[in-house]
This record gives structure tokens, sequence and C-alpha cells, in this order.
């Protein structure tokens, strides 16, 4: 499979919040960063998504807001 996306970060799964409709999947990729992506519950299972699984958080922004103090 190939993606226009450039940010591609693996990681291993470390939590899955699920609520009613939509999952906080939290992703570990190393350092001490918790990339943490919403996706539907359809989506948790069809990737068959739980602890300790390896993954990937793909990034593909359109925007980038900078702000100070």
């Amino acid at each position: 499979m190939k993606i226009s996306a450039r940010n591609i970060l693996e990681g291993k799964v470390t939590e899955i919040i699920k609520g009613a409709t939509i999952s906080h999947v939290r992703i570990d990729i190393g350092g001490g960063i918790i990339v943490t992506a919403s996706i539907t519950n359809e989506a948790v299972a069809d990737l068959q998504l739980e602890k300790g699984k390896q993954a990937y958080a793909v990034i593909k922004a359109s925007d980038v807001i900078v702000g100070i103090d």
C-alpha cells in the first residue's frame, strides 16, 4: 500500500478508550511520546486493534496553527 501522507509514526497501542461511537487509541511511538487518535469503534474492530499490538499513527495535516504566549 502507498499513501500520500509523509508522517508515519510506528509504535504500539497502549490504551483504547471506547465511547458510544468513537474510540481514543493511544500509540506509544517511543521517547515518552504518546499519540492519540480518535477513530470509530468500527475501525478499531476492523483493524483488530488491542493493547500491545503494533500500529502506525499516520498524520496528514492541511493546516498548522502556530501560537505564542
